[in-house]
């Protein structure tokens, strides 16, 4: 398991494209319970990151590709989304700083970097109803996998299978944080557009890093209630 800034940056170029594909989707989840301009927000913000990707080229260093990413998405994303993310890609990026691979374990260690990043940024717990329903069990399931000498596929594989448990998990819940918050009870029986963003993230490195095609993951039956 070793990945290039090559491979990184193909991983977030399929990322925009999936954004694109779901944006009225993620919009739409948004509509229920927040400002209803996620997935406007994500998908201006992605284009702008492949677009500074590819405007600047692809360099060796891991690190700086995700700093480029971070940067781009703060500037360019409004709302929550872009300071989330843009501190999920950041806190990467002090990770895999100087690096010009990854490996299984750089790998787990930029995931838990970011995570606690996002979670010192927002505030958000597991139950709250946010990105972090999806974000932190994909990581620890990789973090798992890694630390049972699994592959990239199967690394991959068990976060795609995490996150997408995740992103299932915020439609019961009450929203404790963000706009979705001032719903109260009302904010239940809706997914997460945050969560699910996040798993089309995650769903894309699994596919793109991990090698695992969609079909073997059961993607037909997870979009249909998780993200389409």
């Amino acid at each position: 398991m070793t990945d290039t800034a090559a491979d990184v940056s193909r991983w977030i170029h399929a990322f925009q494209a999936e954004i694109a594909e779901h944006r009225v989707r993620l919009t739409e989840l948004d509509a229920a319970i927040g400002d209803a301009d996620h997935g406007t927000n994500m998908d201006r913000g992605m284009r702008a990151v492949v677009a500074k990707l590819d405007d600047a080229g692809v360099g060796v260093d891991i690190g700086s590709l995700f700093k480029t990413v971070g940067m781009t998405l703060v500037s360019s994303v409004g709302g929550a989304s872009g300071p989330l993310y843009g501190t999920l890609f950041l806190r990467m990026a002090t990770a895999a700083a100087g690096l010009t691979e990854l490996n299984g374990d750089g790998w787990a260690s930029a995931w838990d970097a970011g995570v606690a990043g996002v979670q010192a940024r927002g505030k958000a717990e597991i139950g709250d109803k946010t990105m972090v329903d999806a974000l932190v069990p994909a990581s620890a399931a990789f973090a798992a996998a890694v630390g049972r000498g699994g592959s990239s596929a199967e690394a991959w594989h068990a976060a795609a299978v995490a996150a997408r448990a995740g992103v299932k998990s915020t439609v019961p819940m009450v929203a404790r944080k963000g706009r979705a918050s001032y719903l109260g009870e009302r904010s239940a029986g809706h997914q997460d557009p945050g969560a699910t963003s996040t798993y089309l993230l995650i769903e894309c490195g699994a596919e793109v890093l991990g090698g695992v095609a969609r079909a073997d993951r059961e993607r037909g039956t997870a979009t249909e209630s998780v993200s389409t």
